[in-house]
């Protein structure tokens, strides 16, 4: 016998099919029996009139695994117009415990009950309104994907055991590697600036962790990035481009391919322009001092308060959902970063709803500079650390420029979800380590 999705039931009407799949949802209403069948393409509702039939799944409880063949029925009231009739039952996999959530209703997501949605994960991912926040997270990553390569970058993958922090400080994991201390990789930072030197466009999708002891919002302690490097550029501004034209084309994209997931999830209205807005990090202070009476002048970076207040101006004003933040001061800027002669870093801040998703700096390339910038930053440059890192500089790399992105923050952002970790599938952070 062969398998029918659920989706492609429609197509043989008044034609006996076999579908496979979890026991979803039970109408018992003793001579008229309805149950609701879920594979991976959607929902099938099957009508079971027959008392041996419906005697097979006596004790069976959602979540039990079936085979149901029957003859194809048109009913509009059904899911996608179409149902089974004269069914015969198969229970492949039983399941006789009830299960501790409804997965066929609607799960909550208020800040005071996500700690029972993290619990129930394993289950709860079954809800078929769950599984959308999903399906348009694997959407976006694919459409980031597809934008890089039209564009010429080589993906690759970089380590995630280090010898040493990337980029030092105290929010980094670590661990016993054979009686020596090792790290979790905060980024692919510097394996991606050396791949420059090989492919000139590189970008990762991966893991990243950080040791950041925040139970916020908008913090993981494991984190999925998208990296990206390019070289031989011009100026700031192309690297600035880059990164926005991708963003507008997944959201684009994924935009009109989910129009429907997007709407039942109430989903933000998208709002892109030609040109993404940008203001400079004193730009935004001095606008919102001005309009709060709160002074931020003094920040190096942004307040998560001006953010969001920014965020709100560029869509309102401006018909933008993505704004810039740009210039950050010289005491903000890394090692690895192009200062300018005016006291700001090559630095942008790329704010989506509210939320900072992307850093998109320009890099030092100069071997004798970036000795001096290491140096200047307190760094030991002959530490085995930046040995390999070091050895790329010296035998040449040209201007480049890049991003660490949020992968986890577009999705979150994306669908209007009011926790990055509802936009993950297990997440991780100070309080959880499990599932």
């Amino acid at each position: 016998m062969t398998r029918t999705l659920i989706r492609d039931i429609p197509q043989h009407i008044g034609q006996q099919v076999t579908i496979s799949g979890w026991l979803h949802k039970k109408r018992l209403l003793g001579g008229l029996n309805f149950l609701t069948v879920r594979d991976r393409s959607g929902l099938a509702q099957n009508l079971i009139d027959n008392k041996d039939e419906i005697e097979k799944l006596r004790g069976m409880q959602i979540g039990t695994v079936v085979r149901f063949t029957g003859t194809v029925v048109a009913d509009e009231r059904a899911p996608g117009g179409a149902e089974l009739h004269d069914v015969t039952v198969e229970v492949l996999t039983p399941v006789t415990e009830e299960p501790p959530i409804e997965i066929d209703k609607p799960l909550s997501h208020k800040s005071e009950n996500l700690d029972t949605l993290f619990e129930h994960r394993v289950l709860g991912l079954r809800n078929v309104q769950e599984q959308k926040i999903f399906k348009i997270r694997a959407s976006l990553v694919r459409e980031l994907r597809n934008f890089l390569g039209e564009n010429e970058f080589i993906e690759i993958d970089t380590p995630k055991l280090l010898g040493a922090a990337t980029e030092g400080g105290a929010e980094v994991f670590t661990l016993d590697y054979f009686g020596k201390t090792a790290t979790l990789a905060q980024s692919p930072q510097f394996y991606k600036q050396i791949m420059v030197g090989v492919f000139e466009r590189v970008y990762e999708i991966g893991h990243s962790y950080r040791a950041e002891p925040s139970a916020t919002t908008r913090h993981l302690t494991e984190l999925t990035m998208l990296d990206i490097e390019m070289g031989f550029v011009e100026s700031h501004q192309e690297v600035m481009d880059m990164v926005a034209n991708m963003t507008k084309a997944a959201l684009t994209n994924v935009y009109e391919s989910h129009a429907d997931d997007l709407k039942s999830l109430n989903a933000p209205e998208l709002k892109l322009s030609d040109e993404v807005p940008k203001f400079t990090i004193a730009e935004i202070h001095d606008m919102y001092t001005k309009a709060t009476g709160t002074d931020t002048t003094a920040e190096k970076d942004l307040i998560p308060d001006e953010e969001r207040w920014i965020a709100d101006y560029a869509r309102k004003q401006l018909g933008s959902d993505l704004v810039y933040a740009t210039d950050f001061p010289k005491e903000a800027g890394k090692f690895y970063h192009k200062f300018k002669d005016d006291g700001t870093v090559a630095w942008a801040d790329l704010l989506f709803r509210g939320l900072e998703i992307a850093t998109v700096p320009l890099r030092e390339n100069n071997y004798e500079k970036m000795i001096e910038q290491m140096t200047s930053a307190g760094l030991d440059v002959t530490a085995d650390g930046f040995k390999y890192y070091l050895q790329a500089f010296k035998f040449g790399l040209p201007q480049h420029g890049g991003c660490g992105f949020g992968v986890d923050r577009l999705v979150q952002k994306t669908i209007g979800l009011s926790n990055v970790k509802e936009a993950t599938l297990f997440p991780r952070d100070i309080n959880r380590l499990a599932p």
